[in-house]
């Protein structure tokens, strides 16, 4: 029991000068002691679990007085389905549209110029701009190579429609898009079509912010904009007053963790009137008859919710944005830009005994329009890969949460690994028999090439110590070999069985 303590109390000597040092050379950090403060109170059970959470790309947590407003909400009240007259309904129905208010407001977005549609997740809400868009022989759908599945799935619509897909591709090692190839790409849009142009504010694989600025050049070129926040929001503001995508999807529990199952859908009035839902559902027609076989659509937001709203979780959504407005958008951005420098500079310098680089980084290497995420792989001091998968195991032994895979991200990924048009090819002709596990198998035969990496993500309750301990745990593969390391005890037979979502 005395050497435990002492080795805890080692610990905690080490944090602490490294963290003076940290201080030292990003001051910006003491402006964020309010999340130190809300850590000890708000999310305290990471600390007394001996937990580190690094997978807020993946989802964030939530906070303790999140779930006690939205339980008290939920006790106190007699809420019942929307839309009716019945009392529990009608109280459930302004609830309902305080929140779709809320959400409008949070992001500066005029009711004159926006609606919001809720969705089960930003996926959902991908879908439905896909399945309503005019594609048609002459459009164009253009997006870039890092968009997650469920925007690379929008070409699926397209094709079916007979547009024409392209993409525009990023530049190594950074991962960022090469302009002169999108203006090129921009300028191929007929204005007489319907036109659709996707990309992430910021990627789920690298954490590049690419330019919100395109969004206006994109339309003045002859392009709807299709622009998935995802991934930014959670620590950066977007405000559609600034910039005015005609599409934005999102997922609230990326931003704070609860509820889960409640994502939206932010339509401009102005591309609404082009949308043409391929189907109707209960809840989204104001008519509809067997007999006549017709039907007409409800106005508005009303035509996409498909179905009952989850809305008991609803409600939750506010209760999360007012913690983050306490908070303060900007004082999470300074906290993950902080941590983010810092670790960066960290894992360039680990070096093996040999002088090797340890570590390899997938985008870019400072935090210059970029966000709190890493994407990176380990070597051996001979520059062989280390298995990622591995690393995920002997991280989880240490009560490290990450991420690994290919982050339903296939392009960046691609692009970051060197991974080829025949690579992609080759492991297609295995047919039905082709999973992550065999694919992994292909490329190691193809030149010992990867197919996926590790990705940390830091929000809004990290702390210093998160990052040390991460960054400890990254420095014990020193010297360390695939063979010292021991082999990966489990097979994947899927990226889903590898949770390998974004």
């Amino acid at each position: 029991m005395g050497d435990m303590a002492e080795s805890s109390s080692q610990e905690k000597l080490q944090v602490q000068e490294a963290c003076a040092d940290f201080v030292a050379r990003f001051p910006g950090y003491e402006k964020t002691a309010l999340l130190d403060e809300l850590r000890a109170t708000e999310y305290s059970r990471l600390d007394e679990r001996g937990q580190v959470y690094l997978d807020y790309t993946g989802g964030s947590l939530y906070a303790e007085s999140q779930l006690q407003k939205h339980f008290e909400l939920l006790r106190s009240g007699v809420l019942g389905n929307p839309h009716s007259a019945s009392p529990a309904s009608v109280t459930m129905t302004e609830y309902v549209e305080r929140t779709r208010r809320f959400i409008l407001s949070y992001f500066n977005a005029r009711t004159e110029e926006y609606i919001l549609v809720f969705t089960q997740n930003a996926s959902a809400a991908l879908k439905l701009v896909g399945e309503s868009f005019p594609f048609a022989p002459g459009s164009r759908y253009l997006l870039t190579f890092d968009n997650h599945n469920s925007v690379n799935g929008i070409r699926e619509f397209a094709r079916a429609k007979g547009a024409i897909v392209s993409y525009a591709p990023l530049v190594m090692p950074e991962l960022r898009l090469v302009v002169a190839r999108l203006e090129t790409l921009l300028d191929e849009a007929d204005p007489a079509h319907a036109n659709l142009f996707a990309y992430p504010a910021q990627s789920n694989f690298s954490g590049v912010k690419h330019p919100l600025e395109i969004v206006a050049k994109a339309q003045r070129k002859g392009w709807n904009v299709l622009l998935d926040a995802a991934a930014f929001v959670p620590t950066s503001r977007l405000d559609l007053t600034a910039v005015k995508p005609d599409f934005v999807t999102l997922s609230f529990y990326k931003m704070f963790g609860h509820p889960t199952g409640v994502g939206a859908l932010l339509i401009r009035r102005s591309a609404l009137a082009n949308l043409k839902r391929p189907w109707f559902a209960g809840g989204t027609v104001n008519f509809a008859s067997v007999q006549g076989q017709a039907h007409v659509l409800s106005p508005n937001e009303a035509a996409f919710e498909d179905g009952t709203l989850n809305y008991l979780s609803i409600p939750a959504v506010e209760i999360g944005l007012l913690h983050l407005q306490s908070i303060g958008i900007e004082t999470i951005a300074e906290r993950v830009r902080c941590l983010m420098g810092w670790l960066l500079e960290e894992l360039l310098a680990l070096r093996h005994t040999n002088g090797r680089a340890m570590v390899r980084i997938y985008g870019p290497a400072t935090t210059q329009a970029r966000g709190g995420t890493v994407k990176l792989n380990l070597y051996d001091p001979q520059g062989h890969l280390l298995d990622y998968r591995r690393v995920e195991e002997l991280a989880g032994a240490e009560n490290i949460s990450l991420r690994t895979g290919c982050f339903c991200n296939p392009g960046a990924g691609e692009i970051a690994e060197g991974l080829t048009e025949e690579d992609m090819r080759a492991g297609f002709t295995l047919g039905t028999e082709i999973n992550l596990l065999s694919f992994l198998r292909l490329m190691q035969e193809r030149g010992h090439k990867s197919a996926g990496a590790i990705r940390a993500s830091i929000g809004l309750a990290t702390n210093f110590a998160d990052v040390w301990r991460f960054l400890r745990f990254i420095a014990s593969f020193r010297d360390q070999t695939r063979l010292t390391i021991g082999d990966v005890s489990f097979d994947i037979e899927s990226c889903r069985i590898i949770r390998d979502g974004s």
